[in-house]
């Protein structure tokens, strides 16, 4: 069995962002927090955080489970992850990605929302040229993010209170419509 050592969240994060030569300034725009905010984790200046927000978005980003930092605690937002969610996080492993060049794919200001979907705070977009930028960044084809869509589409419809199985005609026909039109 691989004996493992405990490591202070603050050198995790500060040997992450050296391995990845990430800027203290792109790490604190993944995860919703201010530059200096970054620096005093790091530096040990305040304490490691205890928010599960943000621990899970730091976790994220560095591609772990939050249950890795010690400080984390029971999570305070529900979790989202559902099977398109899965098929994202698929997605990005299949394509040999990491999570941060995936992030740094997007332009700055959309990266949080990004690490927002990947933990399973926020589902993917039902907007489809939204979803199809996220699938143009994994090298996904139209027919993938299609099918990614249409299945989150779904859940919408359903969440929403509609039946689809007893109005399967209705659903395939709305669906095909679309398909032609979107491919």
């Amino acid at each position: 069995m691989k004996e493992t050592t405990k490591q202070k969240s603050s050198h995790k994060v500060a040997n992450f962002l050296e391995e990845k030569s990430l800027h203290k300034k792109d790490f604190a725009e993944m995860i919703g927090v201010t530059l200096s905010y970054v620096y005093n984790l790091i530096d040990e200046t305040i304490p490691f955080s205890t928010r599960s927000t943000t621990l899970e978005r730091i976790a994220t980003v560095m591609g772990i489970s939050p249950e890795e930092f010690i400080e984390y605690k029971i999570p305070q937002e529900p979790i989202l992850v559902d099977e398109t969610t899965e098929m994202l996080r698929n997605a990005i492993v299949e394509k040999q990605m990491d999570i941060v060049t995936f992030l740094k794919s997007f332009p700055r200001k959309k990266r949080i929302y990004i690490v927002d979907i990947l933990r399973g705070a926020l589902p993917i977009p039902i907007d489809y040229k939204e979803l199809k930028m996220i699938g143009s960044t994994l090298g996904l084809s139209d027919d993938e993010v299609y099918d990614m869509w249409e299945k989150r589409m779904k859940q919408v419809l359903e969440s929403s209170g509609m039946n689809i199985y007893s109005n399967s005609e209705l659903i395939n026909e709305m669906f095909n419509c679309a398909k032609r039109y979107l491919l």
